[in-house]
């Protein structure tokens, strides 16, 4: 994975972390890459698809998790410089495509005995389907905003990036939010059923019971989603990317353990 991000990072041309931040970054870069790769083989070593299929499945969420849910959201609130967010799209894809297709033949998934154990998961009426999703709704929408409040809207420095103020409590922050931008709670709606998407090949092939399906999914959505924050930039300041560490990982992990576990237990 280490290998990955650099060829990639050389060949999207991405701005480097300041030159006194140059050995920190080398640091961080091989601690987010020791944590993602212990998840991501835990799930490859614990899945009951192998082969092409296995690849497949590993390439959508590494790069759905890393990227996609990462950068739609810068997208929306930081502002870049013309051109580093394609970049910042590619450089995932280029870093998830060559990695997903190594850990499947080093970790000897390519070609192994079927699973013998019967695989009925995801297969629920549409009724439950439905009062499931809205859980999942819901659920995402207040973890978001009590998390974002109370962690990392406490926090002065995080304000004074994205230039916002603080009402005085969560309930008058909320009523500011939602009249400010009231497309906003849609939005996240939009990304709870994104981050579900993600999660369904996950709840699909895992062995083992739903418990250990839903600590998966937790550990996913919490530390390979966020440990690029541990990556100084030029574009984020430590105090917030810190702040933002503690505020995602904590939330999508128990975002990820509830996908798991509705999903995955009928």
């Amino acid at each position: 994975m280490v290998i990955c991000y650099v060829v990639a990072g050389s060949i999207v041309q991405l701005d480097p972390p300041p030159p006194e931040q140059a050995g920190s970054a080398g640091i961080a870069l091989m601690a987010m890459c020791f944590l993602n790769t212990l998840v991501l083989t835990y799930i490859i070593l614990r899945s009951r698809w192998t082969g092409v299929r296995l690849m497949t499945a590993i390439f959508l969420v590494f790069y759905g998790v890393t990227t996609i849910m990462s950068q739609i959201e810068t997208a929306v609130f930081v502002t870049l410089p013309p051109g580093v967010l394609p970049r910042l799209f590619l450089m995932g894809a280029l870093v998830a495509a060559p990695f997903s297709v190594l850990a499947v033949l080093i970790l000897g998934k390519l070609r192994t005995a079927a699973c013998p154990e019967p695989n009925d998961r995801l297969i629920m009426p549409a009724g439950e389907w439905l009062w499931k999703l809205a859980v999942i709704a819901i659920a995402y929408v207040i973890l978001y905003f009590t998390f974002g409040y109370f962690i990392a809207w406490s926090n002065p420095a995080v304000r004074e990036y994205y230039g916002g103020t603080d009402a005085g409590s969560f309930v008058s922050n909320m009523a500011a939010t939602v009249s400010n931008m009231p497309w906003l709670v849609p939005f996240q709606i939009f990304r709870a059923m994104l981050w579900t998407a993600l999660a369904l090949p996950i709840v699909r092939m895992m062995k083992g019971q739903w418990p250990e399906t839903a600590l998966a999914i937790g550990l996913l959505f919490g530390v390979v989603m966020n440990t690029q924050l541990l990556l100084p930039n030029p574009y984020m300041p430590e105090a917030v990317r810190f702040t933002h560490l503690i505020e995602t990982a904590s939330s999508n992990f128990i975002f990820g353990m509830l996908i798991g576990t509705l999903l995955a237990r009928r």
